[in-house]
């Protein structure tokens, strides 16, 4: 498997905060790979060891099979950070026929690229100020500057943060675009915005990476292994009766109905209704319950904790 990127125990202290603590990354190559973990999980930490803005503590990189102490590989890197600064009297195709100018990209290729890419994030034609725009078409800006030396490898720091639904949607559909000519390094902690354009995850948790695996595998492993249950009559302490068995890894409360994480899906299709009968306690439903990425994301954060 190729691999885009490429960490071994990579470490970030700053004084006694172990902002990133031993990170073993491994990016496929033509992937969109999305970095989740909450505010202060050491995302944008990483992100500036691997593009050299800022100086590792201990390990090692690679990325796009050069080590990172090289600096050759940055040419052919795209990088969108999470608060992007523009000249605001610049217009859209000045701003990046500057940044294009700074990549010593010629005159005539430019001129062609920064066409494709206003066309590409949907600022062709767009004649205002940057300073007019809004913060949608700022983050589409941002993505096309990113673009514009043609990557083989791209980040994105939370390039959806403070973004209204609609701006939202007009990146998300720009990072889809993108994916299909570069790998992409997504950091994020929406995670409704992963489940639309990745097909890798990795879970940050205070600088610890907690789960590196595809979205198909993560979906796989936890799908099914989560039952609803709706019970009538008084069910109280049932959640604690529950917890107690051995098969049961957790129980929690959602709108009235228990929900059971199952280790053994099967005995607990046939305890379950068994213990509801000796309390006297009838069945209204007992269902499996496909789990969304953020419930996913919960459970592994609240058992990394314990």
């Amino acid at each position: 498997m190729d691999l885009a990127i490429k960490t071994n125990c990579l470490s970030k202290n700053f004084g006694s905060v172990q902002a990133v603590d031993c990170l073993n990354l491994q990016v496929p190559a033509g992937s969109v790979f999305g970095f989740l973990g909450p505010n202060g999980a050491g995302k944008t930490t990483t992100i500036k060891m691997l593009l050299g803005l800022t100086r590792p503590s201990a390990g090692a990189i690679e990325l796009l099979g050069q080590p990172a102490t090289s600096g050759q590989y940055l040419a052919r890197v795209g990088y969108l950070p999470d608060v992007p600064n523009f000249y605001n009297w610049m217009r859209g195709e000045e701003f990046l026929t500057f940044v294009g100018q700074l990549y010593s990209i010629p005159p005539r290729e430019l001129k062609k690229r920064v066409a494709e890419m206003l066309e590409l994030t949907g600022l062709r034609g767009v004649t205002t100020k940057i300073g007019g725009y809004s913060r949608g078409m700022k983050q589409r800006l941002g993505l096309a500057q990113a673009l514009i030396n043609e990557p083989e490898l791209v980040f994105l720091d939370e390039p959806t943060s403070a973004l209204d639904p609609i701006g939202r949607k007009e990146v998300l559909e720009t990072i889809g675009i993108i994916s299909q000519r570069c790998t992409v390094f997504f950091s994020t902690h929406i995670l409704a915005d992963v489940e639309r354009v990745c097909d890798r995850v990795g879970i940050l948790r205070q600088g610890r990476l907690i789960l590196d695996e595809s979205l198909a595998e993560l979906h796989k492993r936890f799908g099914q292994q989560v039952l609803r249950l709706e019970v009538t009559g008084p069910a109280r302490d049932l959640a604690a009766e529950l917890q107690r068995l051995p098969w049961v890894s957790a129980v929690q409360q959602e709108n009235g109905a228990l929900l059971v994480a199952a280790a053994d899906i099967d005995s607990a299709c046939v305890e379950i209704p068994r213990l509801l009968a000796a309390r006297n306690l009838g069945l209204r439903r007992l269902e499996p319950k496909a789990l969304s990425l953020e419930d996913i994301f919960v459970r592994l954060v609240n058992d990394d904790e314990k």
